[in-house]
């Protein structure tokens, strides 16, 4: 019998290959994506016109500057792994920097790159209407009463919040709970950006852009079914003996932005970022759990579910939002999850042809 040496585990980096994931011909997953994009702009548009109540990016934060911060992630993360396969190669004849710049070739093709920029453009697009709905939302009635009552019911009358700062503490606890919650958007950046970096078939890279972009849209579309604050507005004085951290400062300064827009909503630096039902930090943080299964990132994705409880905990600790909204988060992030396969690998062609998975790493 002909033995074999031992062979050794694959990673999500290793296959070089930037073509589309074999299967369906073409470029289909991107027209999709871009339609999806489309038809949410042109949404973004008309309420904007039914308000009269222009599309604003204040200070470039939405759009130009997130889409920057992405370039430049995906770019270090880019560099950063080509060195590293450049050493594991450790190929004489090209020299360091000749082997770095090898890597960078095979892996970014003009179509990569084109579909990944043209991508993160898109996804920030569909941010921007995100954000300046979520603000527009501020005019409608709240439900905060409805979602209290519910939470009240579910820990029989008790406050989940209250609970948790007796059983947690309210100083050291609240320090650290603050940084786990104040993580989330790095922790969403890198995990879009480094996907679309690190995944060798562009276009299972473009199921994370893809679910990402559903979970802007299915979080506007929770906000406006339940428009409401969280409970550190209807009920600031449970968390008034908190210890002040940074998270302190960013409630009050939303509180203070929403009676700003509603006393003048035409003003041009008029701008809302509070919105509770459905938890977008759970939403978004379940579905970078999801995805790092996908992907096959075993280790990964158990340190993110553990990440995921944090999280869960933090919004609830602060006041951010109610226990539903947290539950009704977790669904959001599976149903994202799920749109965007369907997005890139349709049902009906997925029912033909079920793409491989790359093994853990």
């Amino acid at each position: 019998m002909t033995q074999t040496g031992p062979t050794r585990r694959a990673r999500l980096t290793d296959v070089p290959s930037v073509s589309p994931d074999h299967g369906e011909n073409g470029h289909g997953f991107v027209w999709r994506f871009w339609i999806i994009v489309v038809l949410w702009a042109a949404l973004v548009v008309v309420r904007s016109d039914a308000l009269g109540i222009p599309v604003r990016d204040p200070e470039g934060q939405m759009f130009r500057g997130r889409l920057t911060k992405a370039l430049v992630f995906l770019a270090v993360i880019a560099l950063v792994e080509a060195v590293v396969r450049a050493r594991s190669r450790r190929r004489a004849r090209d020299g360091f920097v000749g082997g770095v710049a090898r890597v960078l070739r095979e892996r970014w093709t003009r179509q990569r790159l084109l579909l990944v920029i043209t991508g993160l453009v898109g996804y920030h697009v569909v941010y921007l209407g995100y954000r300046n709905l979520k603000s527009w939302n501020a005019l409608n009635p709240l439900r905060d009463d409805d979602l209290l009552a519910v939470d009240q019911a579910l820990f029989l009358g008790h406050s989940p919040a209250v609970l948790l700062h007796t059983l947690l503490g309210q100083s050291y606890a609240a320090e650290t709970l603050a940084v786990v919650y104040r993580s989330f958007t790095y922790v969403i950046v890198l995990g879009l950006v480094g996907s679309l970096a690190l995944v060798p078939h562009v276009r299972r890279a473009y199921v994370f852009l893809s679910a990402a972009t559903w979970a802007w849209i299915l979080g506007t579309l929770s906000y406006y079914l339940l428009p409401s604050l969280g409970p550190y507005a209807e009920v600031p004085g449970e968390f008034a003996s908190l210890q002040h951290t940074p998270i302190t400062d960013t409630q009050a300064e939303y509180l203070v932005e929403r009676a700003f827009f509603l006393a003048d909503p035409s003003a041009s630096d008029a701008f809302v970022s509070l919105g509770a039902f459905a938890s977008l930090h759970v939403g978004f943080t379940t579905l970078v759990f999801l995805m790092a299964r996908y992907y096959g990132l075993r280790r990964t994705s158990r340190v993110l579910a553990g990440y995921l409880a944090a999280v869960i905990v933090a919004t609830v600790y602060f006041g951010w939002h109610y226990v539903v909204d947290d539950i009704a988060g977790v669904l959001l992030g599976l149903a994202a999850v799920q749109l965007g396969k369907w997005t890139v690998f349709p049902p009906a062609w997925s029912a033909r042809s079920t793409p491989g998975r790359e093994e853990a790493a």
